[in-house]
């Protein structure tokens, strides 16, 4: 009679199989979710970082305008700023020839408007000049006008300072984020104080 010689196969059992396939599921589980975390994470840092560079970016553009209003030439007349509760008409006689260009290519004529529809604040030059956008995702965009004692004033050829507000919000909500509807805000407001308005 022979004798029958069994091998033993090296392999898994089905339950060996069963855990190892059940810690790789938490790993790959842990690991999936750190990933999101961090990409949720990620994403709202980028959309705060582009809402505070929107609303910055802006607030420097109309500085520095506002900064060129009311120059003339010696002896010329230019208002500077026009009083408006809707526009903020910015003039200024750069090439000192006593008349405020307002063409649409003209620096000297300059209008920014806030188009609450579309939360936008636009900047156009000249009368005829198309509107472009300088920010978007904007939830207000407000300016007041001072004379030379700080007290607020409504006549033009008052205007001797300005403060300017702008509060923005992020493009998208953020589920973790529970005030204001998920929106993240900013708000930023500055004092001008045009040098050419107080000649």
């Amino acid at each position: 009679m022979r004798e029958r010689i069994y091998i033993k196969s090296a392999g898994f059992t089905l339950t060996e199989m069963m855990v190892a396939i059940t810690i790789g599921m938490i790993v790959i589980a842990s690991v999936t979710g750190t990933f999101t975390a961090q990409t949720r994470q990620n994403n709202a840092e980028e959309q705060i970082s582009q809402l505070h560079q929107n609303v910055r970016g802006a607030l420097d553009l109309i500085t520095r305008d506002l900064m060129q209003a009311g120059y003339k030439a010696p002896g010329g007349s230019v208002t500077g700023v026009s009083y408006s509760t809707t526009q903020l008409l910015i003039q200024a006689d750069l090439n000192a020839n006593s008349t405020i260009d307002t063409s649409n290519t003209s620096l000297e004529y300059i209008v920014y408007a806030y188009d609450s529809a579309n939360k936008q604040i636009t900047r156009q030059l000249g009368t005829s000049g198309t509107a472009d956008v300088v920010a978007d995702n904007i939830t207000s965009f407000t300016f007041n006008y001072y004379d030379a004692n700080g007290a607020t004033t409504t006549s033009s050829s008052s205007i001797r300072k300005l403060t300017v507000s702008i509060n923005g919000q992020t493009t998208k909500p953020d589920p973790n984020y529970s005030s204001n509807n998920e929106y993240r805000t900013y708000s930023m407001s500055t004092d001008i104080t045009p040098p050419n308005l107080t000649l």
